[in-house]
């Protein structure tokens, strides 16, 4: 079924043997209101590897010796409420061609006499070629942060299975919310940058030069597919003094991401805890002086 979250407006998508208990985007209850949908049927999943269990263990192990961090964020109850979630991604394939420029130097240092002498070469560098480009991955969910998303990848395609719903039972699968269209431009930049860094790493081509400058390049892209997958993460988000922070685990290969805050009372308490011995003993020793 089709579970909608009143409080932040998060749709998930699961089988109906898995309990709706809290949304994991913000922890409220979710209630039931429709029913899966045949536009929602992923092409490829990638099933979760790593238990829940391991996602915990993940995060004792992230809030370790953080000795600042609010009780709410230790509590094994709260630990316990991490969720494994199917996330939408759309897979882009394709081709990167392009060109780009560049200004190379070399620097010799020599002595003439008693004077030392800077010598600068300047070379004009040319590079071309293609790139193909195979499932590169865009989050399609706005309840998911881009950058969250890009910090726990990559996933290992060797794991991509057909879709079935199979692969539902006990985890939430977030619905997509954002196009293709929406999304291609996130894609392009990042086969646009590969190329680009492709094409300068070839700039030296063995070449002992000092620096290699970009001065110009012109890159074309041609998409040749698409794909609906649902990839496997395990999160938990908490709230805390009007802020949301987020955990998130990659559930196939264990790479992970979280943010977790101070307590500034907890802060002050430890600085006056540390302060007040030694203010002790600077008051002793100047009373013996």
């Amino acid at each position: 079924g089709v579970y909608t979250c009143k409080s932040c407006g998060g749709e998930l998508v699961c089988d109906e043997s898995t309990a709706a208990t809290a949304c994991p985007f913000c922890g409220n209850p979710i209630v039931l209101t429709g029913r899966l949908s045949g536009d929602l049927k992923p092409d490829y999943v990638i099933p979760f590897k790593l238990d829940k269990k391991a996602a915990e263990a993940a995060l004792r192990n992230h809030m370790k010796g953080k000795r600042l961090l609010p009780n709410l964020f230790r509590s094994e109850n709260r630990i316990s409420e991490v969720k494994g979630v199917y996330v939408p991604f759309w897979l882009f394939d394709g081709e990167a061609e392009g060109s780009a420029n560049y200004m190379a130097t070399t620097t010799r240092v020599f002595r003439h006499g008693d004077t030392e002498i800077t010598e600068t070469s300047f070379y004009e560098v040319q590079r071309a070629g293609t790139l193909p480009f195979s499932r590169v991955p865009v989050d399609a969910s706005r309840k998911m942060p881009d950058d969250y998303m890009d910090s726990i990848e990559p996933f290992d395609y060797a794991g991509l299975k057909p879709f079935s719903t199979a692969y539902l039972p006990g985890f939430f699968a977030d619905k997509f919310d954002v196009s293709i269209e929406e999304s291609s431009s996130r894609a392009d930049k990042r086969c646009r940058q590969s190329l680009s860094d492709a094409l300068q790493g070839t700039a030296r081509n063995g070449r002992p030069y000092t620096s290699v400058t970009p001065t110009g390049e012109d890159i074309h892209l041609k998409r040749t597919g698409v794909h609906y997958a649902l990839l496997p993460v395990w999160m938990l988000n908490t709230r805390w003094n009007g802020k949301n922070y987020m955990f998130a685990m990659n559930g196939q290969t264990g790479r992970m991401v979280g943010d977790l805050p101070v307590d500034r009372k907890r802060f002050w308490g430890l600085f006056a805890a540390v302060v007040a011995p030694m203010t002790a003993v600077l008051t002793a020793l100047l009373y013996f002086l």
